[in-house]
């Protein structure tokens, strides 16, 4: 699979598990909605008080798994930030494209949005026998 494949796979999904720790270092997961540039930059968005956005405020590693309804999934490790600017605009809008009611969640004063860049990703097809496991170069 190459970079634009895995853009087209991860755009087919619509929800990730997200792993991060807390400052005690114990690890914390939660469901999120993603939406996946032609960067392969994922964002999501969470209000300010969750635990996912503190942890990723102290500690920006992150690791997501996606796609999982159809036997194949891509696990990923990265780096999680807060754009602003033009960049929170630009990414705001894909986001939107995907989950339209995200459009009303931006008017509440306590949303936050992060974007992903991953560093790591391996993908798995387990509908083949045996599984097809491979790590993607980014």
């Amino acid at each position: 699979m190459n970079r634009a494949e895995l853009v087209t796979f991860l755009r087919a999904q619509k929800w990730a598990v997200e792993a991060s720790v807390n400052d005690a270092g114990a690890p914390q997961a939660a469901v999120i909605g993603v939406a996946v540039t032609d960067d392969l930059e994922i964002v999501f968005d969470t209000v300010t008080d969750t635990r996912k956005a503190r942890n990723l405020r102290t500690n920006p590693q992150v690791a997501l798994v996606i796609g999982w309804d159809d036997g194949r999934t891509a696990q990923i490790q990265g780096t999680a930030d807060e754009p602003t600017g033009d960049d929170l605009a630009r990414l705001k809008k894909a986001y939107f494209a995907k989950f339209p009611d995200g459009i009303d969640r931006a008017e509440w004063p306590d949303i936050a949005y992060f974007r992903v860049r991953p560093t790591w990703v391996r993908v798995s097809d387990f509908t083949s026998d045996p599984p097809a496991i491979e790590l993607i170069s980014l």
